[in-house]
């Protein structure tokens, strides 16, 4: 039971609120449909030119000598070097891809591994999906018979391994920006080590931005000798483009990091030469407020007669593509271009032009409490791994790099992989970084709870080999699991696949009034789960027309891919004979199935007492918000999970702990 304390705000679909932060971390970025635009300054020249630009083509041979060589290679290289792109081809034009072995190449985020898959097919003349593919979730662009060069997400890697767990179609695996430690490259990275031990034949390269190489070497390395000429693995260091660089350290913090964004642009702008100014912020919010501050100054300063003028413009995930595009476009020499962006800006694309950065210091990260179940979205300091406007004192102070995912997040899905993998010893499993005790003893409760691990803690069968079959949160995989006995699985398919897709409901910032106006036509009084499938319904109704989501200010690219995922959960429930059913309109059925994998997010909404709402998640920012909310009866929770709750005005959980001392 996550228990919010203190006022809780119910967070509706298409009101402004921390949803338009919480998905753009800057540690975390999220999953974007947003077009990814790299400025490629070489484009004049053919592609094998623009190839052996890159700083890492002179590196080439020294690369493959070390990968047949030593079992893992971690190469630390700055982005832009080329390591991405190039290394795939290299080991495939030197053999490593012949006989019908693949190259493998992970990315932590979904965008990333489309457009690089993208970009390399575009160099070796190749049909993207053919001998150089990608594998997302809800989409694979691959052909088993034809593709050699693979990206794929960690997370995709770590379900390939419950149908191949000794990988064995691969020959070569390329961890990409590793340095990030979501979830699943610390996943990847445990259960790398195990299948190296099986597979001497396995190559594996760890490609790091930044310095933890030592760590993962040491990690990775089996020599028990002392002997270093006996170490099976190596570090190389790619050097990227790099350029002059000024630091600037504040003399004192300053009690407002977005006002002094905003007289800091002001004071290059009016002081300092040609070239534009990139500064980063934690959310959409900011960077809309501090746009505001700046067009307002912006405009007094030009009736001063100032004669350069600026030209303000956001950059987060949650804009529209056309307005993302205007970071690109040339200006003239009279003008001096001001981006103020989120994390988008830093990881998934280049803007050329930029001469000053302003960095707040600031960093927004998901945090879980396993005591209260609740994710926090808290704003602290950075860490050291990027330049930042802070003093240079505070800047001593900062960690040297943020806390991995792992320690930081709910472990349910985490523990039901690892289970569905074999490994029952959740606890003995080689963690890179370990994650907390109490995090663990929460998240087997709650698969417990949801059926999907015994009194033992051992993976229940059929329903807990089920549940990780989906790629899904357990809690939406047990509702939709059981959707079929409460006669609305057509229903639950489309509210599953709805609550995969970030930012449904469009705000563009001159329009938010009008934006509202079109969204209240689906709100409905139960809640967010039958407003999303009120939004899908009429979205189909109107044969997925994008003009008609244009006109209600609905995400026309958001509700495509949720008709994409509908398919592939649909095939998943056909395979375990889920039975096709519609509750033909009555909201009661589809409430109640909800109820039967959300009942562990409960909360109180009255006065008596009683549990009134289940939500998705509650986040907190500065309050405590409540994310995809639906009205239930309190009853229900007494039938639906008797094992969970007992009669009376408290909660309490009745089951047995599970026995982590031993498992």
């Amino acid at each position: 039971m996550a228990a919010p304390v203190g006022p809780v705000k119910f967070w509706k679909p298409g009101s402004e609120g921390p949803g338009v932060s919480v998905s753009e971390e800057r540690q975390s970025p999220a999953e974007s449909s947003a077009v990814t635009v790299i400025y490629n300054p070489y484009a004049s020249l053919s592609i094998e030119q623009q190839r052996q630009k890159l700083p890492v083509f002179k590196l080439r041979n020294h690369i493959l000598y070390l990968v047949e060589n030593y079992q893992t290679l971690v190469i630390i290289g700055e982005t832009g070097c080329g390591k991405s792109t190039q290394i795939p081809q290299y080991l495939a034009e030197a053999g490593w891809t012949a006989e019908g072995r693949v190259v493998g190449v992970t990315q932590p985020r979904r965008v990333a591994a489309v457009s690089v898959a993208g970009r390399v097919a575009d160099e070796r003349g190749a049909v993207l999906g053919h001998e150089v593919g990608y594998c997302i979730r809800f989409d694979d662009c691959t052909d088993p018979q034809a593709t050699r060069i693979k990206f794929l997400t960690d997370g995709m890697l770590v379900r390939e391994m419950m149908a191949d767990p000794l990988l064995t179609r691969y020959s070569v695996l390329m961890l990409d920006e590793a340095h990030e430690r979501t979830l699943y490259t610390d996943i990847a990275i445990g259960l790398l080590k195990k299948v190296q031990k099986k597979r001497g034949d396995l190559r594996l390269i760890v490609a790091s931005a930044t310095l933890d190489a030592e760590k993962f070497r040491d990690f990775f390395n089996q020599n028990d000798t002392g002997d270093p000429s006996k170490d099976t693995s190596v570090i190389l260091t790619v050097e990227g483009r790099t350029f002059p660089v000024d630091i600037f350290y504040l003399q004192s913090p300053v009690p407002d990091y977005i006002k002094s964004t905003v007289e800091t642009t002001m004071k290059i702008h009016q002081m300092e030469n040609d070239g534009d100014i990139l500064a980063f912020l934690t959310g959409q919010e900011e960077v809309e407020t501090v746009v505001s501050m700046l067009i307002e100054q912006a405009r007094a300063l030009a009736r001063t007669g100032m004669k350069k003028h600026l030209r303000v413009l956001p950059m987060y995930a949650g804009l529209p593509s056309p307005e993302q595009l205007k970071v690109f476009e040339r200006v003239p020499h009279t003008v001096r271009k001001v981006i103020v962006a989120t994390n988008i800006a830093e990881t998934s694309i280049t803007v050329h032009g930029i001469a000053f950065v302003i960095d707040c210091g600031f960093v927004k990260l998901r945090a879980y409490n396993p005591k209260t179940a609740i994710e926090c979205l808290v704003v602290v300091p950075v860490s050291k791994k990027k330049m930042h406007r802070v003093n240079k004192e505070d800047f001593e102070k900062l960690p040297k790099s943020t806390v991995p995912e792992m320690q930081r997040s709910n472990l349910a899905p985490v523990i039901l992989q690892l289970k569905a993998l074999g490994i029952d010893n959740v606890l003995r499993f080689p963690f890179l970084s370990p994650p907390p005790a109490q995090s663990m003893v929460q998240a087997l409760e709650l698969l417990y709870a949801l059926g999907g691990l015994d009194m033992h803690c051992r993976l229940t069968e059929p329903l807990g080999m089920r549940i990780a079959e989906f790629p899904l949160n357990p809690m939406f995989a047990k509702m939709l699991l059981e959707s079929g006995n409460f006669g609305c699985s057509q229903e639950i398919l489309t509210i599953a696949a709805m609550m995969q897709i970030q930012n449904i409901f469009v705000i563009p910032p001159n329009q938010k009034i009008q934006a509202a106006r079109q969204h209240r036509k689906f709100a409905v009084e139960e809640g967010d789960h039958l407003t999303m499938l009120n939004v899908y319904e009429a979205f189909v109704k109107h044969s997925k027309s994008s003009q008609w989501c244009q006109e209600h200010f609905l995400n026309y690219k958001g509700l495509v891919r949720a008709s994409v995922v509908r398919e592939q959960l649909k095939k998943l429930l056909v395979r375990f004979k889920v039975p096709k059913k519609s509750s033909e309109g009555d909201p009661d059925p589809v409430l109640r199935c909800i109820v039967s994998g959300f009942f562990a997010n409960a909360a109180k909404f009255h006065s008596t007492g009683a549990y009134r709402v289940v939500y998705n998640e509650v986040i907190q920012t500065a309050k405590y918000y409540m994310r995809d909310v639906t009205a239930v009866e309190s009853s229900w929770l007494l039938e639906l999970a008797p094992h969970f709750y007992q009669q009376g005005t408290h909660l309490s959980l009745k089951a047995k702990r599970a026995k982590v001392d031993d498992h």
